[in-house]
């Protein structure tokens, strides 16, 4: 199996990757963001050296107790940092760029301008992200989740979470490729705490393997999730072994991308993991 976006192409079997979070705004539920560029690519420049493989970048928050921004204003916020983003780039081994968002506005703007992975929380509703992406080589992440993004979708309940996933992962495949996104460019992710149940999460993280079928790498957005509060009764800052707990279970199941605030832990983990999985099949 291989992963396509631009010049990038990455082979699986391989070490799971890891994608590190930067919030280019004022409002993260970690209190980890910022609206200062410099400081942004800093952040990114740490996060490189604690072994990052991808940096995820976001100019809005995901937090439904938030307003919106405008498109301007999330164009605004992401151009600087991506202008800056080659010269970073340049400074390490091939990491990859992701630019978290969903509107189509935003990303016809920004992917002439660079970025690797369009990472979309819409759930793909319709295929206008898909064909942005074809037009330009990048890949696409799509996420399971429903309705309107920045809306709290709380109470949904799902007959079995894993049939539902598996639904909407074939539709959206399809969907994707009708418009000439190659499988190749397409990566999957689970949506945890979106539009979902504690339980729900927990049966993702428990039956994971079911989503291989589709032949493409699978992200788990493990990082400080809401299902970790849950279980442990820890705030948001102190789910960072959590977070380890549940890269574990997502590399038992063969889950590829894990995307962390605490990269340094994240990527320890999965080195370790790795080398005791290639170690127990050698």
């Amino acid at each position: 199996m291989i992963l396509k976006a631009r010049q990038h192409v990455i082979e699986f079997p391989r070490r799971p990757l890891v994608m590190g979070i930067v919030n280019i705004n004022d409002d993260s539920f970690c209190g980890d963001g910022t609206l200062d560029p410099t400081a942004a690519l800093a952040q990114a420049e740490q996060q490189l050296r604690d072994g990052a493989d991808i940096i995820d970048i976001g100019a809005e928050s995901a937090r439904t107790n938030r307003e919106a921004i405008s498109v301007d204003e999330e164009v605004d916020r992401l151009r600087p940092f991506m202008a800056r983003w080659p010269e970073l780039k340049a400074r390490f081994k091939a990491p990859l760029l992701s630019i978290n968002t969903w509107r189509s506005d935003v990303i016809a703007q920004v992917l002439p301008n660079g970025g690797d992975i369009i990472n979309d929380i819409s759930g793909l509703p319709d295929a206008f992200n898909a064909k942005l992406c074809a037009e330009h080589g990048a890949a696409l992440l799509i996420m399971h989740s429903i309705g309107q993004p920045k809306v709290a979708h709380t109470h949904v309940q799902y007959p079995s979470i894993m049939d539902t996933l598996d639904h909407f992962f074939e539709q959206r495949l399809v969907m994707a490729e009708s418009v000439g996104l190659p499988r190749e460019n397409i990566l999957l992710d689970p949506g945890i705490d979106f539009a979902k149940q504690r339980n729900d999460n927990l049966t993702i993280y428990r039956e994971l393997q079911r989503l291989h079928r589709f032949s493409r790498p699978v992200l788990l957005p493990v990082s400080r999730k809401t299902v970790i509060g849950d279980v442990l009764g820890v705030p948001a800052l102190e789910r960072d072994p959590g977070t380890v707990a549940c890269i574990s279970a997502g590399m038992s199941r063969g889950a590829q991308i894990f995307r962390a605030h605490n990269v340094k832990a994240a990527v320890q983990a999965v080195k370790m993991l790795w080398a005791v999985q290639s170690a127990a099949t050698a």
